[in-house]
């Protein structure tokens, strides 16, 4: 049985498959509503322990995941996790490395590496994606490949 989010709920991106993941910025308070039940925190220290299964992915702001093979592994899960489950992508902010990562997701879902950054910003926010390196970065994560 699947247990998502609402399409409606704060943060909530809908991708093409039909999958939705919420984005967020830690900075702030946890939105109303359920619980994610597996999140990924893009952060460049540890986060705080949380009540539902977590990945944390070494990756400080403005830049990229310090280990980018481990990215695409966390990256993978939580696109396959989302088919059935609440899942949260979350930076400090909520733009620039969650953007990222939402982008990464979309690439999986099957929307055009090179489209990716428009998307999740027509979808999720504006300010997605904040850096030309972290654009480039999207442009180079495919569906199948790894990245080093």
């Amino acid at each position: 049985m699947a247990v998502t989010w609402s399409e409606d709920a704060e943060g909530v991106m809908r991708l093409p498959s039909g999958r939705l993941v919420r984005g967020r910025g830690l900075r702030r308070p946890l939105p109303p509503g359920p619980e994610p039940r597996f999140a990924v925190y893009l952060l460049g220290k540890e986060p705080p322990p949380v009540a539902w299964q977590a990945r944390w992915l070494r990756w400080p702001d403005f830049w990229l995941p310090t280990d980018r093979r481990e990215a695409r592994g966390v990256i993978g899960e939580a696109w396959e996790r989302a088919a059935a489950e609440r899942v949260e992508i979350a930076c400090g902010g909520g733009y620039g490395r969650t953007g990222t990562a939402l982008a990464c997701l979309a690439v999986l879902d099957g929307v055009p590496a090179g489209e990716a950054v428009g998307y999740v910003r027509a979808h999720y926010h504006r300010r997605a994606v904040e850096t030309p390196w972290q654009r480039r970065y999207v442009r180079g994560f495919r569906a199948g490949a790894n990245i080093d």
